[in-house]
């Protein structure tokens, strides 16, 4: 049995609902350049109000902050979902932790919810990195067409786990 997990894929699910792009087009050079490590990004529709990212996949919540957090699976892959470029700046203000470091969750529970509104309001994109942190930048092969996601559809697979 341990040799047929072992010898499985672990599928990523999208936490936020848009545009798969890849992580070479997102406008942040560290995204961009794969130093978090590799992934995508989901670009939410334009016309989203409020957004509400969920956990893209089984694993305890390493770190919760009001524009990002951390899941890693039992199998070791840590995820960063980061909502949006620069929200930083936004100190919190449109966001509402939904989860606590520390948690188990599973792919599909609400982590955070962010007023869309007000983050484009304050001019910030909200093209939103998931990221397998420490990894090779090519892990994740880029999409190959403008294909659009639901929020839990499979977002990228890895290999082994």
């Amino acid at each position: 049995m341990s040799t047929a997990s072992a010898m499985s894929t672990l599928a990523v699910t999208a936490p936020l609902p848009g545009r798969v792009v890849a992580l070479s087009d997102v406008p942040d050079p560290v995204f961009a350049k794969g130093l978090v490590g590799g992934g995508v990004a989901i670009l939410p529709d334009e016309n989203a109000e409020t957004l509400t990212a969920v956990a893209p996949l089984d694993g305890k919540v390493i770190k919760v902050l009001p524009h990002a957090f951390i899941i890693q699976h039992t199998a070791g892959p840590a995820i960063l979902v980061h909502i949006g470029i620069d929200t930083v700046k936004l100190k919190g203000a449109g966001f509402t932790v939904l989860a606590s470091k520390g948690d188990m969750v599973k792919a599909g529970d609400p982590m955070v919810t962010v007023d869309a509104t007000h983050a484009r309001a304050a001019g910030l994109s909200l093209c939103s990195p998931v990221v397998v942190l420490d990894s090779k930048p090519d892990l994740v092969a880029a999409p190959t067409s403008v294909d659009s996601v639901e929020t839990g559809g499979q977002l990228f697979v890895l290999p082994g786990q």
